[in-house]
């Protein structure tokens, strides 16, 4: 019985804690709500520490796994990229590192296909690399070289880049980036065309991310009827939600919108890895102000030693009167190499040789009898 007081005692005075997690588990419902369903647990704590909210990663969690709230997950890519050997290729001037110092420096761009109730609808976009923003996108029943001139056509009268060959249009090899077409008119605006390497899964990874976003956070959760219902679900995604309030963690937790804001505002986006949200309940994030300068290239980088004096990067500075010991396979001074010699040089001299108690004698405590005094 004492079990079921105990129970109705806790449900009628639920302690601080208790409090607390009903109060999270309201803001969490609040915010994967807002995201369509879209956002997990990472996302989800990052918003609750922009909000001020001294909550864990791990909390969060198990919250959210008791509640059964998700977030989605990609599913398995289709291959959309046909070549034709008849075009001319342009080099590679990405190399795999898709970062820019600020925008319109380097554009990614590639198409994907949505099926829907009426047949395939083809979506060709351009994906700013700085900000992660999509500058220009369109969709046709075809995938042909009208489709991507028109995605940047529109780019072009968004953001109206320099024609001095500072912006760089980076794409595969398929056969719409490799017409005639579209390479003259890149001319024709000042941009410089880039294509990835053969074979080379990294190639256009930062623009063949987009599909894996679009399709997992809204398409596949749709029922597309038909094309104009495809490219409605589209504009409300693009324009309505990734651009202006989807946060990314390459971006410190900011929108695209947010990230151009800052940068254009004069702020500094770069901060330490350590600034990012944490685990522990150390109250809310620090430097959210401020956000990562995205990176994402393949493999890593050597440390920045430039600058740095002749032996002293990668090593601490050691007093000069500290002994230093002598590297492998030189003899050390003083080294006594018998076992008779090193237990004598060891051992004081006023020490007894077989001495092996050297402190007083403990009482045995076992042997004391504990008496007691009966009341008067």
């Amino acid at each position: 019985m004492s079990t079921f007081y105990d129970w109705r005692h806790r449900a009628a005075n639920p302690s601080a804690h208790q409090l607390r997690d009903a109060e999270l588990l309201e803001l969490i419902r609040r915010i994967h709500a807002d995201s369509d369903g879209v956002y997990g647990s990472p996302r989800i704590h990052a918003v609750l520490h922009r909000r001020g909210e001294a909550v864990s990663r791990k909390r969060v969690e198990r919250l959210m796994r008791g509640a059964g709230i998700t977030g989605v997950s990609p599913a398995r890519k289709v291959r959309t990229t046909v070549r034709n050997p008849a075009d001319p290729l342009s080099d590679d001037l990405v190399k795999r590192k898709f970062t820019a110092p600020g925008p319109d420096r380097l554009w990614v761009t590639d198409l994907t296909m949505i099926p829907t109730g009426e047949g395939p609808l083809w979506l060709a976009s351009i994906k700013d690399a700085f900000s992660r923003r999509i500058v220009g996108w369109h969709t046709s029943a075809t995938a042909d070289t009208a489709l991507v001139l028109t995605a940047l056509e529109y780019a072009l009268a968004l953001r109206k880049p320099p024609s001095d060959r500072s912006l760089v249009h980076h794409a595969d090899h398929g056969s719409q980036y490799t017409s005639i077409a579209l390479t003259t008119r890149l001319a024709k605006a000042g941009i410089a065309a880039s294509m990835g390497t053969v074979g080379d899964s990294y190639d256009n990874a930062l623009a063949e991310n987009m599909w894996s976003g679009i399709k997992t956070e809204r398409i596949r959760r749709r029922d597309l009827a038909t094309r104009a219902d495809a490219e409605r679900e589209l504009f409300e995604y693009i324009d309505g939600f990734y651009n202006t309030r989807r946060i990314q963690k390459k971006l410190g937790w900011r929108s695209p919108d947010e990230y151009e804001a800052g940068y254009w505002a004069g702020e500094d986006l770069t901060i330490p890895a350590t600034k990012t949200p944490g685990r522990a309940d150390t109250g809310p994030a620090k430097g959210l102000s401020s956000v990562a300068q995205p990176t994402e290239t393949a493999g890593d980088e050597a440390p920045d030693t430039a600058g740095v004096p002749a032996g002293v990067a990668g090593s601490d500075a050691k007093d000069p009167a500290t002994p230093v010991r002598g590297g492998r396979g030189e003899p050390r001074p003083g080294r006594s190499h018998s076992p008779r010699e090193r237990r004598g040089a060891g051992r004081s001299p006023d020490k007894p040789s077989n001495n092996r108690r050297s402190t007083p004698e403990r009482p045995n405590t076992r042997q004391q009898t504990l008496t007691t005094t009966s009341p008067p």
